[in-house]
């Protein structure tokens, strides 16, 4: 239907874009102020896509006057103060719109806030029924939303100490109305706490969402909101046994009782969290004839399995025009000649998944190359009906970003665009098991949001994975899965060149927690791709093991750049299978071997700090250097902690082994090398003798 989404949750000032979902271009549309607060001069745009700017705190009631009816949206506003406090540049509104003059949005771009940052929310939903039937034989129940706030880790608040703001969807109030339920808000009982919220399963519909915000309070601070979390309560379909098969879900079973099933809907996909990915520049990735890419990748698909790796990123596969790196699309549903035909792209990802591989497919949804017929029927006629297809700056030139002048941006306020790229989603979804979204941060939110329903309604395991640089944690809310780790990318890399000191990359770690990311988003997290300088060309091969090692062992979803496991120099060159170094293949093989085998290094598992010593074995001395070519600053250790499982992961950026001293009860056997890494100083101090990476047991008290 044409309702417009989920909730939405802004500060004063800030504002959100309005469209109506599954557009059709030719109907019409008009957007209305239903309610707001008493004091509220806020109004709508005249367009089937606006936007809305809250301007005083309190709930807001938007209408759609749309060819299927009339819908109504929620926006629930909060004082401005936390406006801009999760990154440079504050949300992806204010990063589409700064000065093109600025350069490109630089990967070394942090985080940053005023003040203490956003808390962090999750719901979850369950189901209770009486245990006796009532007196027509059915058995009553509640459905049950609880929220779990968790302050910011700079906050002085306790978790007791903040308050919390349910909504629920406005599209299910709706479906239960029609279905001549009871309205869900009117039949909602909230707990005394505020923290719980309880709707009798009478008036749930097919499907009741609920989604809540976590509001902090610090002293002499002002108020700050969290990235919104929601979950569902679903009335099973079909029959039994299909509801126990349901993927990412839980089915509530009572004698004679309806079957529900509770979903989280902002997790990322289930296989994500043991996921490791591997980016494949298509196109100089093999050795391959005009048309033959997709046969030649295909085949060399058993050797990328056996490196250890589940994951392949494809860079564009579509039409396009000529340049190697295939985004300034001209095609956006067939595939591009230079690289084999739909039917050879469709042979390769089945080849993947014979292998135990997930293909990621990369989406263009911001620009199409100034080649795309559109833009040169447009760019010659100012009449033509694509014209409003395009943005277009005062120079008769189009909207692009920095110096790209060969794409031109697409203008998301039209029917037309918005209608197109949901029919690309389409075509080309059921085919992978996910979307790498290039670009992100330059696409309207209210896109993402449409794309990410419409693609979890079909399946609930497809990952959307966010190009954002800075990352956003907005970004989380309702949109994608998994994002771009730019932070721990720049810090690997300061790190590397001996700008920073290697403690620094658990900042890094820890600052998403920090700008506001809920504990259940996830991050790519690589050491180069094919828009970077090879991490080894650019700090040298000592530091691009260490930090190979990072991207294994700290909290998030690895990634490997195809020719990063051979020692490869080249950014986008022809990958150098003939002279691979076999040394570094057999390092990421065994670092992912013990990623895979030990979840206490995986995304769930806990990360802390631990005291340390470099080159000394007198824990009360402070660190020495211990050669002319290492030095303290160069080695970083942390725990990581899973269940009944405790390691102590040591890294060394530098070009000599370094000995580490440590005040804990550990093993004596490095899990990468399977040697033993422990050595004795002349006092008879153990310590951990570290080339680049060592993970050793922990003997927890």
């Amino acid at each position: 239907m044409h309702h417009p989404g989920p909730p939405r949750f802004l500060a004063t000032g800030e504002r959100t874009e309005l469209a109506p979902r599954d557009p059709n271009p030719d109907g019409a549309y008009a957007w209305r102020v239903a309610d707001a607060p008493p004091d509220s001069e806020s109004t709508v745009g005249d367009g089937p896509v606006t936007g809305f700017t809250p301007d005083v705190p309190g709930r807001y009631l938007l209408g759609l006057d749309a060819p299927d009816g009339d819908h109504l949206l929620t926006v629930r506003a909060f004082p401005a103060s936390y406006e801009g406090v999760d990154v440079a540049g504050g949300s992806g509104t204010a990063i589409r719109d700064r000065d093109a003059d600025d350069g490109p949005r630089d990967y070394a771009a942090q985080g940053r806030h005023e003040g203490v940052g956003r808390p962090r929310v999750r719901v979850e939903a369950s189901v209770v029924f009486d245990e006796e039937p009532g007196e027509e034989g059915e058995h009553a129940g509640e459905a049950v939303f609880t929220a779990v706030p968790s302050p910011n880790p700079e906050s002085s608040l306790d978790a007791d100490d903040l308050a919390v703001t349910f909504v629920v969807d406005d599209r299910d109030v709706a479906d239960a109305v029609a279905a001549g339920r009871t309205n869900p808000r009117d039949a909602l009982r909230a707990s005394e706490g505020g923290r719980e919220l309880r709707v009798p399963l009478d008036a749930v519909p097919d499907r009741l969402r609920v989604h809540a915000v976590a509001v902090a309070r610090d002293p002499g601070e002002d108020p700050r909101v969290s990235v919104a979390d929601a979950a569902a309560v679903e009335r099973a379909a079909g029959d039994r046994a299909a509801a126990d098969e349901a993927v990412g879900s839980e089915a509530v079973r009572v004698p004679d009782a309806p079957d529900f099933e509770t979903v989280r809907l902002n997790d990322p996909p289930e296989w994500t969290r043991e996921a490791s990915v591997y980016e494949v520049f298509v196109r100089t990735f093999a050795d391959a004839d005009e048309g033959e890419a997709f046969d030649a990748i295909a085949e060399r698909i058993p050797r990328i399995a056996d490196l250890g790796v589940d994951t392949l990123w494809l860079t564009p596969v579509l039409g396009h025009d000529g340049k190697p790196h295939g985004y300034n699309i001209v095609d956006f549903f067939d595939t591009a000649e230079d690289l084999g035909e739909r039917e050879d792209f469709e042979a390769l990802v089945e080849t993947a998944h014979d292998h135990g591989m997930r293909v990621l497919f990369d989406f263009v949804a911001n620009h199409t190359a100034r080649d795309h017929e559109w833009f040169q029927d447009a760019y010659r006629n100012p009449a033509s009906p694509y014209r409003d297809r395009y943005e277009w700056q005062e120079s008769g030139e189009p909207g692009t970003y920095f110096d790209w002048e060969l794409i031109a941006n697409l203008n998301h306020a039209n029917l037309d665009v918005r209608r197109f790229l949901l029919d690309v989603v389409d075509e080309w979804a059921p085919l992978v098991d996910g979307f790498r979204c290039d670009m992100a941060w330059a696409v309207p939110d209210s896109f993402w949001r449409e794309l990410r329903d419409r693609v979890k309604d079909i399946d609930r395991e497809f990952l959307l994975m966010d190009e954002t640089i800075p990352y956003i944690p907005g970004f989380h809310e309702g949109m994608f899965d998994v994002h771009f780790d730019a932070t721990l990318y720049f810090q690997l890399r300061q790190i590397g060149r001996g700008a920073a000191p290697a403690e620094s990359v658990l900042d890094a770690v820890g600052q998403r927690a920090e700008i506001g990311f809920p504990d259940h988003a996830e991050f790519l997290q690589y050491i180069e791709n094919h828009d970077e300088t090879r991490y080894r060309v650019e700090c040298g091969d000592a530091a691009a093991a260490a930090a190979g090692a990072a991207i294994m062992t700290l909290p998030g979803v690895p990634m490997v750049y195809a020719g990063q496991e051979i020692g490869q120099r080249g950014r986008r060159d022809a990958i150098a299978w003939d002279h691979a170094r076999e040394e570094v293949r057999e390092r990421y093989e065994r670092l992912l071997a013990v990623r895979r085998d030990h979840p206490a290094l995986g995304p769930d598992g806990d990360l802390a700090r631990v005291d340390y010593h470099v080159a000394s074995g007198n824990l009360s001395e402070k660190p020495v250097v211990a050669s002319g070519d290492a030095h303290p600053d160069d080695v970083v250790a942390f725990r990581r902690r899973d269940g009944d499982e405790t390691l102590l992961v040591v890294l060394n950026f530098a070009p000599a082994d370094a000995s580490v001293a440590f005040d804990l009860d550990h093993g004596e056997r490095d899990l990468v090398t399977g040697e033993d890494c422990l050595v004795e100083d002349g006092e008879g101090t153990e310590r951990v003798r570290v080339d680049e990476v060592a993970v050793v047991p922990v003997s927890e008290p």
